[in-house]
């Protein structure tokens, strides 16, 4: 395109008008040729099959119909010559162009079918085909079929031919069978006797073991005479609600089936919990609470049982730090698990943080490193003569547990001494309730460096500590006899007083020690 034109892709040339020239004939466009004609030559080469009604050449516009052949390769002359005919006189391969006669199974044949002449399935221009199959004459293959000729059937040879296959017939499976069989037994025995005698090369069925007449030496106080004679005393306890569960251990104190626990094992708050007690020999009953004591941190409860063994109760009083101590219960709800220890030490204070609604209890405890884990809680401490000394509560731990409970023992437990247990189990068996000494006053822990005491946070109006003249403030250090270097010392010397009595007390006011005589209330 030159400059000059307008710039339209399909604009004509300068000085070109009109319409575009026509195209010259032809001009564009495949010459047709019609085709050659056919040789007579190439006809009579390629020409049908004589009698074939459909002419070579097809006629314009109609398709050929698929035809799927398989070109088969001629037979090479040593093949031919090393794998020749069979004696039938036959060329080893057919001649090109001749199809040779399927011959099917006839009646009788275990293979016969009625349409086996029209079977779809069968392709007829497959250019492989079977070997003839054989004859059936009263139920045995005779001989071969042969082949067709063209135009001919095929006919069957009666004659077996020579090293021709038999059929196996029963008389040779029995004959395996009876083999096998006799094989079978003959193995088997040898195997038996080659066992038999293995046997009695590494037995001995006259052999007497050697055993001591002489029973094992238990001697009285020892940890396993001991276990024997208390254990049964000894209670597991399962408590459950509607939404919670535990256990923990218990001793039986009465024939009339009344058990000595723990506040915490038996007590859930509002919700009443069932109880099931488990004794030594494996047989259970229910259990109903007697009554209980927050502040101790003890209960009874009952069983409808007879024939129990009952506890021997001691006097905690007499014990000594290095005492010889065994602790037996249901730790993580192995029943009358027994463990052994000493006493580590005596009047130890111990809070016992509250549970479902309960107030602390702060108990003038034992100490053991008798390993006592949760579950013993409720199990008896008992002493060097079989004399239960405590009843177990409380352990300290570094930590907790995987599982986010409390760890297990580090040789640090804590027990109810047996003797304030035994006032507070005879309380509630007769009333139901426990009467407990009170001096009216909240006190904590303090110390000015040198000397440690007991703080009066508040003071009850009218209350004992308040007739006696105590005032918020002062700081008691003396209680009887018994030396005050805490809040918890002047609890446990409190609870373990009896309502009524006049205790004599030493405390500081302003830097000035003084005395008084408080007559102990009740509640």
């Amino acid at each position: 395109m030159s400059e000059e034109t307008d710039g339209s892709p399909f604009a004509r040339p300068n000085g070109t008008g009109g319409s575009f020239a026509d195209r010259p004939p032809g001009a564009g466009r495949i010459p047709s040729t019609p085709p050659p004609p056919v040789s007579p030559d190439d006809y009579a080469r390629f020409a049908g099959p004589p009698g074939a009604d459909v002419p070579f050449a097809p006629v314009a516009g109609d398709r050929l119909p698929p035809r799927h052949a398989r070109m088969r390769q001629p037979v090479s002359s040593p093949l031919v010559e090393s794998f020749g005919g069979d004696g039938s006189g036959r060329p080893f391969d057919a001649a090109p162009g001749t199809r040779l006669t399927a011959t099917l199974p006839g009646p009788g044949s275990p293979w016969w079918k009625e349409d086996a002449e029209t079977d779809p399935w069968r392709d007829p221009l497959s250019p492989y085909w079977l070997a003839g199959p054989p004859v059936f004459l009263d139920g045995d293959a005779v001989g071969i079929s042969e082949p067709a000729e063209d135009g001919e059937e095929s006919k069957p040879d009666t004659k077996r031919r020579a090293g021709g296959r038999r059929r196996f017939g029963l008389s040779a499976l029995a004959i395996v069978l009876v083999a096998a069989l006799i094989a079978g037994v003959v193995g088997g025995g040898v195997g038996w006797w080659v066992s038999e005698r293995a046997h009695r090369i590494l037995t001995d069925p006259n052999v007497k073991i050697a055993q001591v007449d002489r029973p094992a030496s238990r001697p009285v106080g020892s940890v396993a005479e001991i276990a024997q004679r208390v254990s049964p005393a000894v209670v597991s306890i399962d408590v459950r609600t509607a939404d919670l569960a535990g256990s923990g251990s218990g001793v039986v104190i009465d024939k009339g089936g009344y058990i000595l626990t723990n506040n915490h094992v038996v007590n859930f708050g509002a919700e009443k919990p069932t109880i099931r007690v488990i004794f030594s020999d494996k047989s259970s009953a229910p259990g109903r609470v007697v009554g209980t004591d927050p502040q101790n941190d003890l209960a009874v409860i009952k069983v409808d049982k007879t024939s129990l063994t009952v506890a021997s109760l001691g006097n905690s009083d007499a014990l000594a730090v290095g005492d010889q101590v065994v602790a037996i219960g249901d730790p993580l709800g192995l029943r009358g698990t027994v463990t052994a220890g000493i006493v580590s030490a005596l009047k130890r204070p111990l809070r016992l943080s509250g549970e479902n609604g309960n107030p602390d209890a702060v108990i003038d405890a034992i100490q053991t490193d008798a390993p006592i884990n949760p579950g013993n809680s409720g199990g008896a401490l008992v002493d060097g003569a079989g004399a239960v000394v405590g009843i177990n509560t409380a352990i300290l731990s570094l930590g907790q547990s995987a599982n986010g409970g409390q760890a297990g023992s580090i040789g640090v437990g804590f027990a109810i001494p047996i003797n304030t247990a035994r006032d507070v189990a005879t309380q509630l068996i007769r009333t139901g309730k426990v009467t407990h000494a009170t001096m009216g006053v909240s006190s904590r822990s303090v110390t000015d460096g040198s000397r440690d005491g007991a703080y009066l946070v508040q003071i009850v109006p009218g209350g004992p500590a308040d007739q006696a003249g105590l005032k918020e403030g002062d700081v008691v250090t003396l209680f009887g006899k018994t030396l005050i270097d805490s809040g918890d010392a002047l609890t446990v010397a409190v609870a373990e007083s009896k309502p009524g009595t006049a205790v004599k007390i030493s405390y500081v006011r302003k830097g000035v020690t003084a005395q008084a005589e408080v007559t102990l209330g009740s509640n």
